[in-house]
């Protein structure tokens, strides 16, 4: 059985138009099988190589490089809270930020929370120092967190 949908294979070979190459399509594929099931298994790597005539070392490349991607062994929680690291957001609370995140959910960065709600992430930057510390959510970017607010959010 395919690890892939017929829908995201559609989607990935549609891409080959846009591109000059297959191989360049490697990271937009990577995006929408982890859209679809929050994760790349070792199947889907498999099957991505095939849509795209790689090996499947070199989608596997592609995926190690990028921190954003989770694999089968990591899988992501339904929501991803990513703190920004940077020197701003750490001079402005970003580190207590993390400590009390961390102590509240009962787990560290990379981790996702026993119940599979919420995986805590780091992100070098987010491009938001004047709102330090901040956070994305999804795609939702918030400034000027703290623990209770960042805990708003995730609920919404």
């Amino acid at each position: 059985m395919s690890e892939l949908s017929e829908k995201t294979k559609e989607q990935i070979r549609a891409h080959f138009d846009h591109y000059p190459t297959k191989q360049a399509v490697t990271l937009p594929a990577l995006h929408m099988v982890h859209d679809e099931k929050r994760c790349v298994s070792k199947k889907a790597i498999s099957e991505i190589a095939d849509l795209l005539e790689l090996a499947p070392s070199q989608v596997h490349d592609t995926l190690s490089f990028y921190g954003y991607f989770r694999t089968e062994e990591a899988p992501c929680g339904e929501k991803r809270v990513w703190v920004c690291r940077s020197l701003p957001c750490m001079l402005r609370g970003g580190e207590e930020l993390l400590a009390e995140l961390c102590d509240r959910w009962g787990i560290q960065p990379g981790q996702t929370t026993p119940d599979g709600k919420v995986t805590l992430e780091l992100a070098e930057c987010l491009g938001a120092c004047d709102g330090a510390p901040c956070i994305l959510v999804g795609d939702e970017l918030s400034l000027r967190m703290t623990a209770d607010s960042v805990e708003e959010q995730v609920k919404k």
